[in-house]
């Protein structure tokens, strides 16, 4: 009987497995919830690993996912990096349409292999391959099959099983198979919420969820792995290209960091050595030298770019970057940390994950900064402050961080240990943009107008990039800044770029035929020229997440009218003042005398994160300052005396 039981299975358990898979690979089986604002649908999302040894791991997936529509094609996954110590053991995938039927086949051979390095060769053994598939028909089906062997253990890959916005997911299995002895970091969110069953024990995790239904982008959405189920995972012991370290604490980390990856990796040739020192000779303030070596790093190197997650976690020696004059954010940070060594001044590299959109700190509590961090950037200790350096940028002011790597917990290393430390906040009143303008308007409703725009924080980088674009690409910039003026005629445009004092100042002179409205002896006259608020923030029936204004801003205008001499003020508007938890708004319009009028506005929208049910008062407020961005006062043409 026994015998004849295990023959069943051993018989009839394929034939239920390669069921369930056609089951998957036919687009009209997917379950209805999960169409909902999806345009792809992971069917299938199976990660295994299992650590082999202190420097072994392997990894397999097994991931089945249909596109929907054209928006879904970035979701297919079918990309592997690989270098040294990452081998592509197996790499296959399979193509479905609509009904199932296989269209396409790709074997390992017959994927895309390139370099994963944007230029150069200090990473020539670091490489991608990737599946090239331009599809006919919608829905269609991938199935992506892989096994990776890793000569490491310092990284474990992570857990995400809703991917994306628009993205749904049917099932999502990921398990690790370890050596209990060698405890894990675990750092995992929003399990209950969405019902993510854990069912892990000693020597294994193990993860399942299912029926995970797409979310739609709102306006202002925070992170998604801070709203949705996530997993980091680490073993407290871990190797790197031969190294052994442990992730008991970030002190101890950073000292590994330092001692095994960093040290002897700062020599560079005598000719840049007697350079240096000579650049400095007559200097005395440790800034001032941090300035002069910056500044020559911008002058004589240049970025490449590494995809993420190729390259090691290692530096490229200092002398090598010293030879080429190129490297990528570790390469450039380690050699501008050379050479502020050669001039005395202290500075140390620094992990971050950088990004514009998306304020992400390290997690404090999950002491591993792989998966937590894309970026290297240098931090200066001076009079109990901290000063960042980006190194990768030919043209940023020294210490500015802004829209990139500020507000967020980065892993800063030196040669005591590792730290956890905040970048620069720049508050809603550092985001300044001061604009001011010299206006006349002639009878007829023409404008004519000298507008000066100063801009510091992060409105500087909105603003600071113009100046390096071509003579038309600066006019259509204006025109399209101010596209609710009609008829715009760009003329002068003048940049002054105080990288010292980091503001920037756009100089800017332009005419507009009809800018006020004529109604017989009536101009209509809207007096906030140049920064109306023209957008609406998104307005849900049922918002689902919370959201966040991660950076405020201050905008603050300050204009001078001239209206006709034959004109005088028939109506102006009352002063607004409207002050609560989001910001504050002030507009003001006054005669300075018959001819002159004086326009202030000031706006301040404060950085913070806010439960969903305050979505709407927080659209109410923005809609009240469109509305008072828009209002109009009114012209009349003076009576003649008899």
């Amino acid at each position: 009987m026994i015998k004849t039981c295990r023959l069943f299975f051993v018989l009839v358990f394929p034939l239920i497995c390669l069921s369930q898979e056609e089951n998957l690979v036919t687009s009209h089986t997917i379950p209805s919830a999960l169409l909902e604002n999806a345009n792809a649908v992971v069917r299938l999302d199976d990660i295994h690993i299992e650590v082999e040894s202190y420097n072994k791991m392997v990894y397999t997936n097994k991931r089945i996912v249909t596109i929907l529509n054209s928006s879904g094609n970035s979701k297919v996954g079918t990309s592997m990096g690989y270098d040294e110590n990452v081998s592509i053991k197996k790499m296959e995938a399979k193509i479905y349409n609509s009904s199932g039927e296989e269209i396409k086949k790709f074997k390992k051979n017959d994927f895309e292999d390139v370099s994963a390095v944007d230029g150069g060769t200090l990473y020539s053994d670091s490489r991608v391959k990737y599946m090239r598939y331009t599809p006919t028909d919608y829905p269609y089906t991938v199935v992506f099959e892989t096994e990776v062997e890793y000569g490491y253990t310092a990284y474990i890959p992570r857990w995400k099983p809703i991917e994306g916005y628009y993205i749904s997911t049917e099932t999502s299995r990921y398990s690790i198979k370890y050596d209990p002895s060698n405890e894990l970091n675990i750092y995992k969110n929003y399990f209950k919420e969405f019902n993510v069953l854990n069912n892990s024990k000693d020597g294994e995790i193990y993860y399942e969820a299912y029926n995970l239904k797409a979310i739609m982008h709102e306006a202002y959405s925070p992170n998604l792995t801070d709203v949705t189920p996530y997993a980091m995972i680490n073993l407290k012991n871990f190797s790197y290209e031969g190294y052994i370290g442990n992730t008991n604490d970030w002190h101890s980390l950073g000292q590994w960091m330092h001692e095994q990856l960093l040290v002897g990796r700062t020599e560079v040739s005598e000719k840049t050595k007697s350079e240096i020192r000579s650049l400095v000779a007559n200097m005395v303030d440790p800034i001032d030298k941090a300035k002069a070596v910056y500044q020559y790093v911008q002058n004589n190197t240049r970025y490449i770019s590494v995809q993420e997650g190729i390259g090691g976690i290692q530096p490229i020696d200092a002398l090598k970057v010293d030879e080429v004059k190129y490297g990528d954010c570790k390469g450039l940070s380690n050699y501008t940390k050379a050479l502020l060594d050669l001039v005395g001044v202290e500075s140390y590299y620094t992990r971050v994950y950088a990004s514009p959109d998306n304020l992400v700190s390290i997690k404090n509590d999950f002491v591993s900064f792989l998966g937590q961090t894309n970026h290297v950037i240098l931090n200066l200790p001076y009079k109990g402050e901290n000063i960042w350096l980006e190194c990768t940028s030919q043209t940023s002011p020294f210490g500015y961080s802004a829209n990139f790597t500020d507000d967020r917990d980065v892993f800063v290393i030196t040669p005591e240990g590792g730290k956890i430390v905040r970048t620069k906040v720049y508050s809603a009143l550092e985001n300044l943009l001061d604009t001011k303008a010299n206006i006349i308007v002639t009878e007829n409703g023409d404008m004519e107008a000298k507008i000066s725009l100063n801009s510091y924080g992060t409105q500087y980088g909105h603003h600071v990039g113009i100046q390096n674009s071509t003579l038309k690409d600066q006019t259509l910039h204006y025109k399209n800044y101010w596209n609710y003026i009609n008829n715009v005629d760009v003329g002068s445009m003048t940049y002054n770029n105080d990288k010292d004092s980091i503001v920037f100042t756009e100089n800017i002179e332009l005419t507009a035929k009809k800018y006020a409205s004529q109604t017989g002896d009536r101009l209509l006259l809207s007096p906030n020229f140049f920064n109306v608020l023209s957008n609406v923030p998104t307005r849900y029936r049922d918002r689902t997440l919370p959201f966040e204004i991660e950076r405020g801003f201050y905008d603050k205008d300050d204009y001078e009218i001239s209206i006709p001499e034959n004109f005088e003020v028939e109506a102006l508007q009352e002063d607004t003042h409207i002050k609560n938890q989001f910001g504050e708004y002030a507009y003001s319009i006054v005669k300075k005398s018959e001819i002159i009028l004086s326009f202030k506005r000031t706006f301040i929208l404060n950085k913070g994160a806010y439960a969903k049910e305050d979505y709407e008062a927080f659209r109410n407020f923005w809609l009240e300052v469109v509305k008072q961005d828009k209002s109009r006062i009114i012209l009349i043409k003076k009576s003649l005396t008899p």
